[in-house]
């Protein structure tokens, strides 16, 4: 195992994530924005807390008040003039409820001289829920769960979402008018289509019921019928008093690790911003040119690093714990056993891969070699969707804790 190599894509890792904290972003965004009355800030995401604080640096006694709605264990503490709250993800919760509440009771009599300051980072799907008319939380959560094991991509299921909300698809927006929204985006979602990010809760909706409902019939969700009520309720298609700016993207994560990895001394190409195939079939591809590499130094010379951007899926048919990152890596150590000098990492930038504390994991050579000691089969792991369990046993994880951004997966393959 080549400690040198792993060190080197941790180092590369840490400097493509260091470039989409939001912080720096944000307060260059607000450098020109004036208002003449004060300010109101709502936050939801992972990113929530990192981008209010910025706000809050920058904007100081022009807020009027904050909200910060971002994932348990998430928050740094204290923000002046901000009221805090953890919810749920990737499910709504209670807290998810409670927090909307008091996010729509914010804005509810604002008039047309107020501004809302809206902080958009990947998970607000989840963190920021209200449902439709004659939708129950419990609803949404089923059908949540329905999707997310499905092997949908998360504009499929964001296309659902929206259509049973009372805040998703641009729905806030009209809830805030006649008052006037900036939206900072920290982009999550392939191509920085913004009414994906959250579900575009201030955004026009570029879905339409038509394509939910075969969403729905595409991965045999069952819903009830109160819920496909509400789905049939069209989403607006246009709004006026929303301007959005988007801040951030795996785009320049990428680019990021791009330098950083020729600064270290490797000749580097970001192959792709926009993976969005099944985690498993992209290890597969991966570890292939890892192979060709290895043998050809084709497309790239040695020493070199691959890096791809993206979201991967995984369509859950076991019942072992782990995350898209992880399942892509361990499938990758299939097809790299017994090659030296040779890592693939795949790691979430919000620092959390599926429902684990993992971001993600790191395979090289001889991952296949531990696991047989151990007695693992990893064909057999991966049909049970139990890669952390696997890379955990032999130190394969990626661990960064929660890194307060999310700008989707970060993807290297190094060969020296």
């Amino acid at each position: 195992m080549d400690n040198t190599l792993r060190k080197d894509v941790l180092r590369i890792v840490d400097k493509a994530i260091r470039s989409v904290l939001p912080e720096d972003a944000v307060k260059q965004a607000l450098k020109e924005f004036v208002s003449a009355r004060k300010i109101f800030v709502l936050a939801i995401g992972k990113a929530a807390w990192r981008m209010a604080n910025a706000a809050n640096d920058s904007l100081g006694d022009k807020i009027a008040r904050g909200l910060v709605i971002t994932k348990y264990g998430h928050s740094w503490g204290d923000i002046e003039s901000f009221e805090i709250i953890e919810a749920g993800h990737p499910i709504p919760d209670g807290n998810t409820i409670r927090a909307t509440e008091k996010a729509l009771r914010m804005v509810k009599s604002l008039t047309a001289d107020d501004i809302v300051l809206f902080l958009v980072s990947g998970g607000g799907s989840s963190l920021f829920e209200m449902p439709a008319e004659n939708v129950h939380l419990d609803d949404i959560i089923r059908i949540t769960e329905q999707l997310l094991i499905s092997g949908a991509s998360i504009k499929e299921i964001n296309s659902v979402r929206k259509h049973l909300s009372k805040v998703k698809g641009g729905r806030f927006a009209q809830v805030v008018g006649p008052a006037k929204i900036f939206s900072l985006v920290l982009s999550d979602v392939l191509k920085d289509e913004l009414d994906t990010v959250a579900s575009g809760p201030a955004y026009p909706d570029q879905t339409t019921t038509r394509q939910a409902i075969d969403v729905l019939k595409k991965y045999k969700i069952k819903i009830p019928r109160n819920a496909l009520s509400a789905i049939n309720l069209e989403t607006p298609k246009h709004l006026d008093n929303v301007q959005t700016k988007i801040i951030g993207s795996v785009s320049i994560a990428c680019a990021s690790a791009k330098c950083a990895a020729e600064k270290l001394g490797y000749n580097s190409i970001i192959l792709s911003t926009t993976l969005d195939c099944q985690a498993r079939e992209a290890g597969v591809f991966l570890s292939a040119i890892a192979r060709e590499i290895a043998f050809t130094n084709q497309p790239l010379q040695k020493p070199c690093v691959l890096i791809v951007g993206g979201e991967t899926v995984v369509q859950v048919s076991g019942g072992g714990l782990g995350g898209r990152n992880q399942e892509l890596a361990l499938s990758a150590a299939i097809g790299i056993a017994g090659l030296n000098n040779i890592v693939v990492a795949s790691v979430a930038t919000d620092g959390t891969d599926g429902p684990t504390e993992a971001a993600g994991g790191m395979v090289d050579g001889t991952t296949m070699s531990r696991l047989i000691e151990q007695g693992v089969s990893a064909t057999e792991v991966l049909r049970n969707n139990d890669s952390y369990h696997a890379l955990k046993m032999i130190g394969d994880l990626v661990i960064t804790g929660p890194t307060g951004t999310n700008v989707n997966d970060l993807i290297l393959v190094v060969c020296k």
